[in-house]
């Protein structure tokens, strides 16, 4: 069955991924509990030692020690706070990055990518080669193509050129191995909800030695680094959704296979369907395909009437639908870059919805070919 009276199905992971119960509990004890965490009586300690216990989890998940972990409302503040705390001359970022960070720098050179959506190492090299106190912030993997970026790589580049990185790793935690210390990091931003916890709630891997001035000013909160009274259930549940992630690490061959099962029988259904970043590493359970002559928002539409939740390549800002900035940044024309969708698949997924999802795209693709020919 592929009608709306199917049962829902969830392909939008890398947007938010579900809450596991476990979460859920932790939050609900957290909040049932008064406390300040900055207050010295009993309420206020067992409050600081539930935010210490979610610091450790973090920590743990992308190889950083406890007290480099900055808690923060979300993604968007951790890419804000690492792109501007650090005083730079000079902030060279990729041209794939999330508008958290190029809009946190409008003024950042642009990184250029290749066609498959790797960052381009050698123009790096050139573009740090003139010289000034430099931030480069490269993602770990691209939220629209599942790309995974040589960040360590980029990281060896420009410590060698005296400059610093900021690695936007919110996308991939939870869904490879992520660790701060191999990746050469001087910065690392994450983000509750994209690996099963809340949203509001987020960290940033600040490495021992980095100086940041903090953007909100008040109390002494996170070692004077980012005021404000802790989001306490928040940061408990992104506490107990790191655990939870980092207990998972099996899921991703299995959603890999899916993913692979999905391109391989859409490239059979119409062998011209571009998927953007095929032909180099990325996250198992991302991919970005498009379907020639129909918008992406016109199959987002038709997927959510089948009961399936699917994200547009294009992104849509006060009304106004534009290509996706990411696949125009790979060399995608206009049109195709208007034409894509990321499939997502997480924790929940079965089998089944490959199934229902490859048939679906079938039913919209024959009928937009057919109505094509009739015109």
């Amino acid at each position: 069955m592929t009608g709306p009276t199917a049962q829902p199905i969830y392909l939008d992971h890398n947007a938010s991924a579900p809450m596991p119960p476990a979460v859920v509990a932790a939050m609900a004890e957290a909040v049932a509990e008064p406390g300040n965490p900055s207050s010295v009586h009993g309420f206020g300690r067992a409050a600081r030692q539930r935010i210490d216990g979610a610091r450790r989890a973090v920590a743990r998940l992308v190889g950083a020690a406890e007290q480099e972990i900055v808690f923060t409302s979300g993604g968007t503040e951790a890419n804000n706070l690492a792109l501007g705390g650090v005083g730079a001359e000079r902030i060279l970022v990729s041209a794939i990055e999330h508008d958290s960070v190029l809009r946190a720098a409008p003024q950042a050179e642009r990184i250029p990518v290749t066609a498959d959506g790797v960052v381009d190492l050698d123009a790096l090299d050139a573009m740090l080669a003139r010289g000034g106190g430099a931030l480069v912030s490269i993602m770990l993997a691209n939220n629209e193509t599942g790309v995974i970026q040589p960040v360590a790589e980029a990281a060896a580049v420009a410590h060698r050129h005296g400059a610093m990185i900021h690695c936007d790793a919110i996308q991939a935690a939870g869904r490879m191995a992520v660790d701060v210390g191999a990746l050469g990091a001087d910065l690392l931003s994450l983000s509750g909800h994209k690996l099963g916890g809340p949203t509001g709630v987020g960290a940033l891997v600040v490495r021992s030695g980095i100086a940041l001035a903090p953007m909100l000013r008040g109390g002494g909160q996170e070692r004077w680094r980012r005021a404000g009274t802790e989001n306490i259930a928040g940061i408990v549940g992104f506490g107990a959704a790191a655990q939870a992630a980092g207990e998972a690490s099996g899921d991703t061959e299995m959603l890999g296979a899916w993913r692979d099962d999905i391109e391989r029988r859409i490239r059979d259904i119409a062998p011209d369907v571009p998927i953007y970043g095929s032909e180099v590493p990325r996250l198992a359970n991302t991919s970005c395909l498009g379907m020639p002559g129909v918008k992406g928002e016109t199959q987002v539409m038709a997927f959510d009437l089948a009961g399936i939740a699917v994200s547009a390549g294009s992104a849509c800002s006060s009304g106004k639908v534009t290509p996706s900035a990411v696949l125009s940044a790979m060399g995608a024309a206009p049109d195709a870059a208007g034409e894509a969708i990321r499939v997502s698949l997480g924790r929940g997924n079965r089998a089944e919805d490959v199934d229902r999802f490859v048939a679906v795209w079938r039913d919209v693709y024959q009928r937009a070919r057919r109505l094509r020919q009739a015109a």
